[in-house]
């Protein structure tokens, strides 16, 4: 094994589209791990769905050996991690396992807001951090003004910045060398107890869960007794290797190595990304400082369309938690959808990316609901009590409810200032407070209830800021509001999946958008389909989708009206009928497409 002052850990960060995973294609190509006509654009992104979207979803490791000009041969275990603010918490897991961060920036787009946030994440966790300007051989780069921005915005210095083109591999080799001499080698005693910190994990249907670690202290090799230190189960170790694409085995990993375990492990709760593995033979004294918790801003519930694939639905779930350690969730029951899960997403690309997973992996189709928070209802003669669901909502008069509230902290650069202030007094905000960092950025502060941020608040702090803001929250006490449930029904019959709990002064305006959505997404009929938004008995709302009508009247050519009126008559009639016996299916699509932020055309 090669001796750990000839090691290097380091990760890519940067933001969205600004060339991670084509740089990572270019340093595996130079390394010839893989044969040429194995090579493919986007290696490293597995999944069928970062290929169609062109984003990278999961940070995904790979060991390149490298001969440096100094004629020894380097270990150089990379990771390449998201761009999209969704997926900040996969950079947060892959920033902690290097010792090194590529800061990666588009010569033509400059410094963007996830650059500024990933440097300030690898900061905190102390690492080193090299600027590489990407994408040189654009005509319109303009690396100068590029430079100026990582010593002005970053407090980088932008002598030590790297020149690269990932498609043309310009600069590369001046790329990995720097990779060598300016990261330094990991920290570790390869003799001392155990410690591995667990980083990612994935389920193998042959072999279990395989388990992703960077090994901080001590060895393990095959045949060892291992335990998972926060709950000590134990398991025997079948297999350890690193990643070169595909698995490699070795004889052992030890201090400072990148790799994975396989241990026949199949009991998926066992295994939490943030803990530490140790030898039971000789224990580590105490556990890795593992993650911080996961803040989810989107929540909503997931059902199977069938009752019968609950059990199976659960399943999927645990193995989709142990590759995306992002998704929270606990178990839910709606009276017309049955057993489900209530979970909390870090984004709406989050939740979609999560819907496709589990149809795609997972052979699962799911309802989703329409997001919420937990209020507080007390109803008349009634003790006060808490309903998340709006099916729980009970009927009658309400005496009095109330919301949760949140602190709310938003980062922007102060051009965009007015619009942020705008959508928060839209949003019902009350501001506390406002401080200028320095004479571009602003720090808000805000009261503000947290049912206005679930709902495209998020999302529309991103567009309002070109992606910009950043934004933190802290749920602090519960305040009185004016509650009502909206139910959504579609030829009369409510649709218990899209009733939703809302402020009263929105009510209207939120049952249009659901109704005019579900226009859109339905498919036409051979009766007409009314879909409208109630209060109670109350019409507050309205869409309606034509049917598909026969042209009775092409064979009349001339005669008395009264001909075309009762053939007009007799199709109306023949309508209503269909009308009474017909039912609506409502597409996955529809469901999703209440959650989405309208987009502006």
């Amino acid at each position: 094994m090669t001796e750990l002052k000839y090691k290097r850990n380091f990760c890519i960060t940067a933001h969205i589209d600004h060339g991670k995973s084509t740089l990572a294609d270019r340093l595996i190509q130079k390394a010839k791990i893989i044969e040429d006509r194995q090579m493919m654009n986007q290696i490293l992104d597995n999944m069928d769905i970062e290929r169609e979207r062109g984003i990278t979803i999961k940070s995904q490791a790979v060991t390149i050996p490298y001969h440096a000009k100094d004629g020894h041969d380097y270990e150089l275990n990379f990771v390449d991690t998201p761009g999209h603010v969704d997926f900040s918490y996969e950079v947060s897991r892959s920033i902690a396992s290097c010792e090194g961060a590529l800061l990666l920036i588009d010569a033509t787009q400059g410094v963007e807001s996830q650059t500024v946030s990933n440097m300030y994440m690898a900061l905190e966790h102390d690492l080193t951090i090299v600027p590489v300007i990407n994408k040189i051989d654009l005509a319109s780069a303009d690396v100068e003004s590029v430079k100026h921005q990582i010593d002005h915005d970053l407090g980088l210095d932008s002598s030590d910045a790297q020149l690269v083109s990932a498609k043309t591999g310009q600069g590369i080799d001046d790329l990995l060398e720097a990779i060598v001499t300016k990261f330094p080698a990991p920290e570790g005693d390869a003799n001392a107890p155990l410690s591995a910190l667990i980083f990612d994990c994935h389920y193998d249907e042959y072999r279990g869960v395989i388990v992703h670690l960077r090994i901080k202290n001590g060895r393990v090799k095959a045949g060892d007794l291992i335990k998972f230190m926060s709950n000590d189960s134990e398991y025997k170790v079948e297999q350890v290797g690193i990643f070169k694409i595909k698995f490699e085995e070795t004889e052992y990993l030890e201090a400072g190595d990148v790799g994975y375990i396989i241990a026949g492990i199949k009991t998926v709760s066992d295994v939490k990304v943030g803990d530490t593995i140790t030898l039971v033979s000789n224990p580590a004294p105490s556990p890795l400082p593992g993650f911080k918790d996961v803040k989810p801003v989107v929540f909503s519930s997931i059902y199977p369309i069938d009752s019968n694939d609950y059990e199976e639905l659960k399943d999927s779930m645990e193995k989709l938690k142990l590759n995306d350690a992002a998704l929270v969730y606990e178990k839910d029951n709606s009276l017309a959808l049955g057993n489900g899960f209530r979970c909390g997403f870090l984004g709406l690309l989050h939740l979609e990316i999560i819907q496709e997973r589990l149809e795609r992996d997972f052979d699962q189709i799911v309802i989703f609901t329409a997001p919420s928070v937990r209020y507080k209802v007390k109803p008349q003669g009634k003790e006060m009590f808490f309903v998340d669901n709006p099916a729980d909502y009970p009927e009658g008069k309400i005496e009095h409810s109330e919301e949760p509230y949140i602190n709310a902290t938003i980062m922007t650069p102060s051009e965009y200032l007015g619009s942020i202030m705008e959508l928060c007094r839209m949003k019902r905000g009350i501001q506390k407070n406002m401080q200028y960092l320095d004479e571009k950025r602003v720090e808000l502060t805000y009261d503000m209830p947290l049912s206005e941020v679930l709902f495209d608040f998020y999302d529309k702090l991103k567009s309002y800021s070109r992606g910009y803001a950043s934004f933190d929250y802290e749920v602090t006490d519960y305040r009185p509001t004016d509650l009502i449930k909206i139910d959504i029904l579609i030829n009369g019959k409510p649709v218990d999946a899209l009733s939703q709990l809302c402020y009263r002064e929105n009510a209207v305006e939120r049952a249009k958008v659901v109704c005019e959505r579900l226009k859109g997404e339905i498919a036409r009929q051979q009766f007409k389909i009314a879909i409208q938004g109630a209060i109670g008995s109350q019409i507050i709302a309205r869409e309606t989708v034509n049917p598909v009508r026969k042209d009775v009247l092409a064979k009349c050519y001339g005669g008395d009206v009264t001909r075309k009126r009762k053939l007009l008559e007799k199709q109306k009639a023949g309508k209503k009928r269909m009308l009474m016996a017909g039912n609506v299916e409502l597409p996955q699509s529809a469901f999703l497409a209440v959650l989405k932020e309208k987009e502006d055309n």
